[in-house]
């Protein structure tokens, strides 16, 4: 079951927050319900990405946590301003203003790829309402002008329309370029992405968005925001993902409390690749959390 609840991001955009666990309970039962003043977990996809990308990791934490997944502004169903601001800021003040009026902080943030990115900038923003922070494949680094240029041509690759959704698995799972070998989970994740149209299924997003979106943050470095991060953070990374093992390491000794993780047969997607894997990598340290 999934429970929608509307929260007004920057500028008044409205965006759709979603709980996928159970009704929330007197207090933590065996049907897996929380009570509202359960410690709060939010939810961060990336570029992308929607809330239901974290269904299962939401699910499984509802047993102890209030845990709610986000989807950010230009993504799945919350607004797509054709004139909005896609801007770092505004990604930050929008999950800023999802803690706040959803009542989770301090809270946990949990962020994969360019939401990862925004909770790290906002547990530095505003230290009082994030208590811990999860960083899933998510580099410090500048990826440059050429990334953004890679992934323009990428873009326009895409056979849109797409037939069927079992053509948008087998495109993005094995078809696309960027595949080096069959990837069944990728298939999986793009196709929760994807919409019926009158002429076939296309992305809920508007690529044009994406990039707009992600011009944002390739040209910088992100290093002094996560050396402002006062809370207790892991850095997660698939063995075959996007994040190098320097790298995050190098991430772990820049935050103040930096802890690492890796995960064994998965890549950029890590929660979809190793779903359990990822699920043991992040409990322990959550289970630390609350024990503080």
């Amino acid at each position: 079951m999934a429970r929608r609840i509307d929260v007004t991001g920057a500028d008044g955009v409205r965006l759709a927050a979603w709980e996928f666990g159970d009704p929330a309970k007197a207090g933590p039962g065996p049907g897996g319900g929380t009570a509202p003043d359960a410690p709060g977990v939010l939810l961060l996809h990336g570029l992308m990405g929607r809330a239901s990308h974290w269904a299962s990791t939401a699910r499984r934490l509802s047993a102890r946590h209030r845990a709610v997944a986000l989807d950010q502004r230009g993504h799945g169903r919350s607004d797509k301003p054709p004139e909005g601001a896609f801007s770092r800021d505004a990604y930050v003040d929008d999950a800023e203003a999802a803690l706040e009026q959803l009542g989770l902080g301090p809270a946990v943030l949990i962020g994969h790829a360019m939401g990862a990115l925004t909770a790290w900038q906002l547990a530095a923003k505003r230290p009082d309402l994030v208590r811990g922070l999860v960083i899933c494949d998510m580099r410090a680094s500048a990826l440059g002008g050429a990334s953004q240029r890679e992934w323009a041509e990428w873009f326009t690759s895409w056979p849109v329309p797409f037939a069927t959704l079992a053509d948008v698995r087998k495109w993005f799972g094995e078809d696309d370029p960027w595949v080096e070998r069959p990837h069944p989970a990728r298939g999986e994740f793009y196709v929760e992405v994807m919409a019926e149209s009158s002429d076939g299924w296309r992305p809920v997003f508007d690529p044009d968005q994406m990039l707009r979106s992600r011009e944002t943050w390739v040209h910088d470095a992100h290093w002094e925001e996560l050396a402002q991060v006062r809370c207790p953070a892991l850095v997660v990374r698939g063995l075959d993902g996007e994040l190098g093992r320097a790298e995050a390491q190098e991430m772990v000794r820049v935050l103040p409390r930096g802890q690492y993780a890796e995960v064994a047969d998965a890549g950029h997607l890590v929660h979809y690749d190793q779903p359990e894997a990822w699920l043991a990598a992040i409990e322990p340290f959550l289970a630390s959390l609350d024990a503080a």
